[in-house]
């Protein structure tokens, strides 16, 4: 049983999220800056941490006083800067294996995966609703798999006969379609499906965050920077201040390493993306298209575009580009680099836009295993892990905080197949040794990049 435990680093974001950086200015942090005690504290501000401690808002009815249940989140930087709001933004209902050719997986599996990423997304909604997030922040309104070359085609047909099999709703859109939707004609071709729910990312976080102000106690700027055993209970501990409590939601995703746990089992893969400055008028005519639309690749290793408007103008975010990194810290000036990619690919599907200029580029921090499942569950007395989402953090990570929430508070009954399977999974695979682990995910990359050509 361990006792104590330090954390050996901190999260660094490269670059500077687009996401947020078009917002208004977020209210001032509040730090942690005192000695607490708590009934649960949940670590980590994201999807999978703030879906957790809305889920025990819900499980245990209080408010923040002496009389109710006491929920703290501990995030270590600011809430909407972080990998949550660095992401693209699609919270998909579909299989989405990341590590396959054309994201299907096996058919048992993925419909309940699909029953899975939709209680996520009822759960989302039903949080925008209550907290009175509007159509820019989150919207139902679907997705295109673009494909740019006949293996694209093939890859989205592929796709489209395992969704046939599932059961589920899909429309093929030709050339035309996809210029009419897009202003580009880069693409021969599109798979749209309904159940996506599109989110601007940072805003949503940030909505969740202020929603659960009145239940629960948020604490930004505050890395947890050990953790000691205390009797019964865990103290957590941050550079000025300590929270006492008997249960922990760890919802730190990769970071999970950092603590101690899940050695060598964890792939951290930075992904990078650059936004437009706003466009003008003439610019947008000239684009065409609809105003707000979402394409993943139908190659996983390819280009995710979206097209955003409303309050903060209409932007072009291109996103592609990944390096496996195993320290889990990439310097500021990689997403600088990682830009001309993206100016490229932007370039190729809108050339007739001429030179629109790439206001923001970051890179954002996923966690993968070998074997596609998460790190979750008990992993020490009094600590449950909600880590890991493979690339999904959106909709895994929500589903991750909900059931790890309903794990923890003994709530076994509500959606118990989603709580039964999250348990089922398997450990995720050891890595090889360093630096053979680092060597054979860099190399696979690349090769992947290179074999899905214009696709990316």
């Amino acid at each position: 049983m361990i006792s104590h435990i330090t954390t050996k680093n901190l999260p660094h974001n490269p670059g500077i999220s687009g996401w947020n950086a078009i917002l208004p200015d977020d209210k001032p942090p509040q730090p942690l800056n005192k000695d607490m005690t708590a009934d649960w504290l949940v670590i980590g501000g994201g999807f999978a941490g703030l879906s957790a401690a809305r889920r025990l808002s819900q499980l245990t009815p209080s408010t923040k006083d002496i009389n109710g249940a006491k929920i703290v989140v501990l995030e270590a930087g600011r809430i909407g800067e972080g990998p949550a709001g660095r992401n693209s933004g699609f919270m998909i209902d579909l299989p989405h294996v990341l590590s396959s050719k054309d994201y299907a997986g096996d058919n048992t599996e993925d419909q309940l995966q699909i029953t899975m990423n939709r209680r996520a997304i009822d759960f989302a909604l039903d949080a925008a609703d209550e907290y009175g997030m509007d159509a820019e922040t989150i919207s139902q309104s679907g997705k295109v798999n673009g494909a740019a070359t006949a293996k694209g085609v093939a890859h989205n047909l592929t796709y489209a006969d395992h969704l046939q099999n599932l059961g589920e709703a899909f429309e093929i859109l030709d050339a035309q379609q996809m210029q009419e939707l897009s202003g580009s004609d880069y693409y021969h071709q599109g798979l749209f499906t309904p159940g996506t729910t599109m989110l601007h990312p940072s805003a949503y976080i940030r909505g969740l965050r202020d929603g659960l102000r009145n239940k629960v106690d948020v604490f930004e700027n505050s890395p947890v920077i050990s953790l000691n055993r205390t009797g019964p209970d865990w103290q957590a501990k941050t550079p000025d201040g300590t929270i006492t409590a008997p249960q922990i939601i760890m919802a730190v995703n990769g970071h999970a390493q950092s603590f101690g746990f899940f050695k060598r089992r964890l792939m951290h893969i930075f992904l990078y993306a650059s936004m437009t400055r706003a466009m003008n008028a003439e610019e947008v005519r000239k684009l065409g298209g609809t105003s707000r639309w979402g394409i993943t690749p139908s190659d996983p290793v390819g280009s995710t575009i979206r097209r955003i408007s409303g309050r903060s103008g209409d932007r072009i975010i291109v996103r592609n580009q990944a390096s496996f990194v195993s320290s889990m810290e990439v310097p500021d000036h990689v997403a600088t680099v990682k830009r001309t990619h993206h100016e490229r690919s932007f370039a190729d599907r809108f050339e007739k836009m001429g030179n629109i200029e790439m206001e923001y580029s970051w890179g954002g921090k996923l966690c993968l295993s070998l074997n596609d499942v998460p790190a979750f569950g008990p992993i020490e007395d009094g600590i449950t892990a909600a880590c890991c989402q493979n690339g999904l953090g959106t909709a895994r990570g929500t589903l991750s905080g909900i059931v790890a929430a309903d794990l923890v508070t003994g709530n076994l009954h509500d959606n118990h197949q989603s709580l039964e399977r999250m348990l089922s999974y398997p450990q995720p695979k050891k890595l090889p040794m360093e630096p053979f682990a680092t060597i054979g995910a860099t190399l696979t990359i690349k090769y992947r990049e290179w074999r899905a050509g214009k696709e990316v």
